[in-house]
């Protein structure tokens, strides 16, 4: 659901472009969801564009929903994306796709509502599920499909989920139904993406958690990702989505956008979430950091 509080400051951001001020003159928004990989691409994304001369708001916090709500309606003007997200949740493709194909179908779909799909980065954050090394070599799971026999067998396992996978199209009840397995009635528990972590690490309370392909704390929690063999989640590259109207009003944001993309892969993203994560750096300073170790950023 989208927080009132925070759709209220965005509305007022929005707004504040109509003012007679240089300033608002050059004002936008810049929209993430909660989570660290979201947060640190918006943070980057922000000190770009105030380096070309404009003024960034940024609205952080929003399911996924709920920001490419805020966009359609003209008040997020932009904001990084997945393709298997655009090409399921708001597309309701649910054919196979390659990468190149996912991408080359979302940027034609969302096209038609006035949203363009800047070049993508390298960065492919699928969902994966997860589980302890030490269990699932003890258990001999290495892929879904081992898990999902076991399930079917009569094992039990308890499923630490973010609360959107829970109800996403590409979320778990396709998942269990591709596979063929479900989890026991009150197996699954809903909480926030650090708390799965954390769930992990308690031994004995829960068997399998669903992460993020690019988060830092998969190998630093010493988690054994679990092959999807049949290929279930389609790929998520990430990239700038703009609003049409935004990018003819700012064309000059186009270059700086598609150059951090093409800085940002799978081990950087997962170096840069860990950094904030896992080493406790502030999201800014990552931020700030990296953009000025690519020669993105100008300055000290």
């Amino acid at each position: 659901m989208i927080s009132s509080r925070i759709f209220a400051v965005l509305a007022w951001a929005a707004l504040s472009v109509g003012l007679c001020s240089a300033a608002a003159a050059q004002a936008l928004v810049i929209g993430a969801k909660e989570f660290t990989e979201q947060l640190l691409i918006a943070e980057m994304t922000a000190q770009l564009l105030r380096a070309s001369g404009l003024n960034p708001h940024k609205g952080t916090g929003f399911a996924t929903t709920g920001v490419r709500t805020l966009q359609e309606r003209g008040i997020v003007d932009v904001y990084w994306e997945y393709t298997g997200t655009s090409l399921t949740t708001f597309n309701h493709v649910t054919e196979k796709l390659s990468p190149g194909e996912t991408y080359a179908r979302v940027k034609a779909l969302d096209g038609e509502r006035g949203l363009v799909w800047l070049s993508p980065s390298k960065v492919d954050n699928t969902y994966a599920l997860a589980m302890r090394q030490a269990d699932a070599a003890t258990k001999g799971i290495s892929s879904i499909s081992d898990l999902a026999r076991k399930l079917r067998a009569g094992d039990q396992f308890r499923l630490a989920s973010t609360v959107e996978f829970v109800t996403r199209a590409d979320g778990l009840k396709p998942l269990e139904q591709a596979y063929g397995f479900q989890f026991a009635y009150g197996n699954v528990i809903g909480m926030d993406p650090g708390a799965v972590y954390r769930a992990l690490s308690r031994a004995g309370e829960f068997d399998v958690g669903v992460v993020f392909a690019t988060d830092g704390r998969v190998s630093a929690s010493e988690l054994a990702i679990l092959r999807d063999d049949l290929s279930f989640f389609p790929s998520y590259l990430l990239a700038p989505v703009v609003r049409k109207s935004t990018l003819e009003r700012f064309p000059h944001i186009k270059a700086p956008l598609e150059k951090l993309a093409a800085q940002l892969d799978n081990e950087t993203m997962a170096a840069l979430n860990a950094a904030v994560d896992v080493q406790g750096r502030k999201v800014e300073e990552v931020a700030s950091d990296f953009l000025r170790s690519r020669a993105l950023l100008s300055g000290p």
